[in-house]
């Protein structure tokens, strides 16, 4: 019986889904906070139907008014740490190769100097020949967004917030497929 070469089929037009965490003022450096995505709503095991995640951007804010002046968020010199997982990894960060890391990046700053750099790098799922093939594929019912700060503590009289803004679109895979990345999202966990 002859197969379609391709994992997966678009079912939708890329969208936007967006979740936040919040850290609160004067969080301790290695004290992460979390928060969750619901994509159950995007999900159907009996027909295939997944998430595939083709970019994933952060953003870095103070609480109200909701600026972005880095040298206001922490304390001293140091970073924010973000991480998008599809497994919950317990309010922890993961190494870069881990199979549940869909996207990270990093807010470093430099309170001294009123110097700041934003890095941010995304993990595609590449399955072969596919036209969906650059992006990562979703088959769980949650996203994991997780920020920590580390070298010093987030500001005090300040929430900071990272926005994860995440371009996303409905596919179906093939059961075989759908099994497979199962398979290989739940071996992290």
């Amino acid at each position: 019986m002859w197969e379609d070469p391709r994992m997966a089929e678009a079912m939708t037009n890329s969208f936007y889904l967006t979740e936040s965490v919040v850290m609160p003022a004067a969080t301790a450096s290695g004290v992460s906070t979390q928060a969750t995505v619901d994509l159950s709503a995007y999900q159907n095991v009996p027909t295939g139907q997944a998430i595939a995640i083709s970019s994933v951007d952060f953003v870095y804010q103070r609480s109200s008014p909701f600026g972005q002046d880095a040298d206001a968020m922490l304390a001293g010199n140091g970073a924010i740490s973000v991480q998008l997982t599809d497994l919950n990894q317990g309010n922890n960060l993961v190494r870069a190769d881990n199979q549940s890391l869909v996207a990270s990046g990093a807010l470093n700053v430099d309170v001294a100097n009123n110097i700041s750099s934003n890095h941010t790098d995304l993990y595609p799922d590449n399955f072969g020949p596919s036209k969906l093939s650059e992006q990562f594929l979703v088959v769980n019912d949650t996203l994991y967004l997780t920020a920590m700060p580390s070298g010093t503590t987030i500001a005090v009289g300040t929430d900071v917030i990272v926005t994860a803004r995440i371009r996303a679109s409905v596919v179906k895979l093939s059961t075989k497929d759908w099994m497979a990345i199962a398979l290989a999202s739940t071996a992290e966990a």
